[in-house]
């Protein structure tokens, strides 16, 4: 059955949304990773901020680390994004 432009439109929408999906999920991902690394690097002992001693101090890190990775990934990060998205589309396409 052919496609009407209208249906062709829907289905290009529905694809934009899908792929729009698909990197949101691959930056999330590398903020994740990356914020895990950076607790681990502090959790380690030679602390990238501090020491962190106390329960309120240790919270402040772990949101500081949260909104650093977030904007990290959200300015390319590592570049895992980039090499996550293909993969997830392929699946989608």
């Amino acid at each position: 059955m052919p496609t009407t432009p209208i249906s062709a439109a829907i289905d290009t929408a529905a694809i934009d949304k899908t792929h729009l999906k698909s990197a949101t999920a691959a930056k999330d991902f590398e903020a994740l990773l990356v914020g895990q690394m950076l607790k681990s690097v502090r959790e380690e002992g030679s602390g990238w901020l501090g020491t962190g001693d106390d329960q309120s101090s240790a919270a402040a890190f772990g949101l500081a680390e949260e909104h650093l990775a977030q904007a990290l990934a959200a300015r390319g990060g590592f570049g895992l994004s980039r090499v996550i998205l293909p993969a997830l589309n392929r699946t989608t396409d």
